[in-house]
């Protein structure tokens, strides 16, 4: 008997799902820390390793948001006996940074912030308006910094693991949780348990206040710098309303300003204690010998208290909220909805949606960037979180085009998904895609590591082997349903962005960069175009040629504008000296 093209469809859906099941030993020990334990042997020789606080910015509270970010900077600093020469002074001036930092913070909450309030200053925070007192406990604070620096050795935690043959050391720090990861050498788990352990439990918060000053400049360089940067700020503020999302991860300015060692410290006992810990092994290793590991390094931590839940929800939105903003950028648009937390019933409706929209074949490029030609990107988007979800349209113009015409057309579709079932070859279609990617992010230790983490974060790790199978029973009437739901006026926020007027025209080969990556290589050419030295760059042309096979694909776009851009410079220096 023949099958029909379903048949074959579903059973091939079947088939990669039962294949795709990762097999996760969970291991705890006595202090309330959790294990995921993946053995494999896809790659030889080699362990993804790391560990995930269940903290992050949703965690916090208005006075100390951004302390979780913060957290993984200070968490590179190392131990009494990894990143100093001399624990004792190191401690010692540690001691003293804290209290002169204090005495400092003390007086920017009460003497500055009466002569702010009563109109005397502009900026409480402002070193500019130091009185004599501060002024001169600022030059102490500097003093006690420097002396620091000389019995510091820099980014020891790194290089312990470097000369060990570990590499990718990092972490992230998202609304829901903290990661810290590196990839080693099977033979080496026993330094990465020791090394790991030994910050959790011996981790000392050296060069706390020049660290808040590089959290400053990555915050001015990721958001104040960037044409949107800030727009966008404000607008996730807006969107949230509530929910402690609506802050930023990286923190806002002045409470960077007013960390003291002794919350950053409460912060720690609270949120890094073992109990609120998950440790995410994957890689070729022998479990039975890994945990006894495991259980010396990491048992030595004492439990803690329970973390605090999180209690404030999103209120539910009564009507549309809208922002409009101009800035140095092309006209573009985001229309943002209140939709479900993570792993909801709902939330892979929504996911197959958003896959419907996007992609060369989606129905956001053929309609918008292909058809009507209105829009030069066009993307949708599915973010559950924890606490609450959002799904978003974004969209930038082509040419002459507005974001209100960019509005309407994202209407116009909104009103054929409510009314009109999407075919069956489209669903499917969109189903096969999800599967093959889902079976592709598992087979590196690494992005399975990132995927466990994030999941376990979230809810629950086991998210990993049961969402292809709830993606695929998604049905035309879900798809439906949920656009029905979730996609009115009064559940939605509108941020429009216009061209300031006297801004240039953005070169349309930037518009043709992933969006994510535009603003990285617009700072790059602007850096190339201040090089004078031919030299210089055709040194910067050989570094980008001898890296050029690492590039991942989504990067390619962007370092190709660039090397163009590169090409020219030095095209026209060469020129210019010939001429002279």
């Amino acid at each position: 008997m023949r099958r029909t093209l379903a048949c074959v469809l579903a059973l091939t859906a079947s088939s990669v799902s039962l294949a795709q099941q990762v097999q996760v030993e969970e291991f705890t020990l006595d202090n309330g820390m959790e294990f995921l334990l993946v053995p494999r042997t896809d790659q030889p020789n080699v362990i993804a390793a790391g560990w995930l606080a269940r903290v992050g910015s949703v965690n916090e509270r208005p006075g100390i948001t951004g302390i979780s970010h913060f957290f993984e900077h200070m968490m590179f600093k190392g131990t009494t006996t990894i990143g100093t020469e001399d624990a004792e002074t190191d401690d010692e001036l540690n001691r003293q940074i804290a209290a002169i930092g204090a005495r400092l913070r003390e007086a920017h909450l009460t003497t500055q912030y009466d002569r702010w309030r009563e109109g005397e200053i502009d900026d409480p925070w402002d070193p500019a308006h130091d009185t004599p007192d501060m002024a001169t406990l600022r030059m102490h604070l500097k003093a006690a910094m420097e002396s620091q620096r000389e019995s510091i050795v820099k980014d020891e935690f790194d290089q312990v693991y470097t000369r060990e043959g570990g590499s990718g050391m990092n972490a992230f720090t998202s609304e829901d949780l903290t990661f810290y990861f590196i990839n080693v050498p099977s033979n080496k788990f026993e330094l990465w348990a020791w090394m790991e352990s030994d910050r959790l439990f011996d981790s000392t918060f050296r060069e706390f206040y020049s660290e808040r000053d590089v959290v400053h400049e990555e915050r001015r360089l990721r958001t104040e710098s960037t044409p949107t940067g800030k727009f966008q700020e404000q607008f996730n503020s807006m969107f949230w309303m509530a929910s402690p999302y609506n802050w930023p991860v990286i923190g806002w300015p002045t409470d960077l300003n007013s960390y003291t060692l002794e919350q950053a410290q409460d912060y720690f006992n609270t949120y890094y204690a073992p109990n609120n810990l998950v440790g995410v092994i994957v890689g070729d290793f022998d479990a039975e010998y890994i945990k006894p590991v495991i259980e010396a390094y990491f048992g030595r931590l004492q439990r803690g208290p329970e973390a605090p839940e999180v209690v404030t929800l999103n209120v539910e939105q009564q009507a549309e909220m809208r922002m409009n903003a101009a800035c140095d950028c092309q006209p573009q648009i985001e229309i943002r909805y209140h939709t479900v937390p993570f792993a909801h019933e709902d939330s892979y409706a929504l996911q197959m949606l958003a896959a419907i929209l996007n992609g060369r074949t989606g129905r956001l490029y053929k309609n918008l960037v292909e058809g009507k030609e209105i829009a030069s990107s066009a993307f949708a988007n599915s973010d559950e979180r924890r606490y609450g979800g959002a799904f978003s349209f974004r969209a930038e113009t082509k040419g002459d085009a507005t974001p209100e015409q960019l509005e309407k057309a994202w209407d116009e579709i909104v009103d054929d998904l409510k009314n009109n079932l999407v075919s069956e070859q489209e669903l499917q279609k969109v189903k096969n895609q999800s599967l093959a990617n889902s079976y592709r992010r598992l087979q590196s230790n690494f992005f399975l590591l990132i995927q466990l983490a994030l999941y376990e974060a979230q809810g629950d790790w086991e998210y990993i082997n049961e969402q292809p199978d709830l993606l695929q029973r998604v049905t035309p009437r879900d798809i439906i349903q949920v656009a029905n739901k979730y996609f009115t006026d009064t559940n939605r926020a509108v941020a429009t962005y216009e061209r300031l007027p006297d801004s240039a025209k953005v070169d349309p080969a930037l518009l043709a960069i992933d969006p994510q990556f535009r603003q990285m290589a617009k700072q790059t050419v602007a850096r190339i175009d201040s090089v004078n030295n031919v030299d210089e760059l055709i040194q910067m042309r050989t570094m980008m040629d001898a890296r050029a096979g690492e590039t991942p694909a989504q990067l390619k776009p962007a370092i190709d504008y660039i090397r163009e851009k590169l090409e020219s410079r030095i095209e026209a220096l060469e020129s210019g000296s010939q001429g002279g």
